[in-house]
């Protein structure tokens, strides 16, 4: 080896730089999926919480009528107070449940189509579009 080839094969500097630029993209697609799957994650979480307060809210109807207007009517006053939670992507069912008439199924089904998560690379296991829950309540009175 010549010297100037000992000498360039001894120089550290910009070893740095270069490890930076063979670890930002991987660092920098760890963060976009963490906050895209914690978008999704929060909007999966908002949609159980609103589902259990409107079954909640729905105990205080005297029928089955009562409460499903009760339940569909908390949904639609309050789902625009959820960060992660587009008013129009939502639908409501409430109504006894169909295995015991003692109980009233709330359930609400979101259409997360349009959060960030989607936009990630197309070979990440990606969870459902529609995130559905459900929420049982025991019906007084009967």
């Amino acid at each position: 080896m010549t010297s100037i080839q000992t000498r360039l094969a001894q120089d550290r500097r910009g070893t740095s730089a270069v490890e930076f630029a063979i670890l930002s993209p991987l660092f920098i697609l760890m963060l976009t999926g963490m906050s895209a799957y914690g978008i999704y994650l929060g909007a999966a979480h908002a949609v159980q919480q609103l589902t259990a307060d409107a079954a909640r809210t729905a105990v205080g109807g005297l029928d089955s009528a009562e409460r499903s207007a009760l339940a569909t009517g908390y949904v639609s006053r309050n789902a625009g107070g959820y960060a992660f939670l587009n008013p129009s992507q939502i639908s409501v069912s409430a109504a006894p449940s169909s295995t015991d008439p003692a109980q009233f199924v709330v359930s609400v089904r979101y259409d997360a189509r349009h959060l960030p998560i989607w936009s990630l690379l197309p070979d990440l296991p990606m969870p459902a579009v529609v995130i559905e829950r459900r929420s049982t309540i025991r019906a007084g009175g009967i």
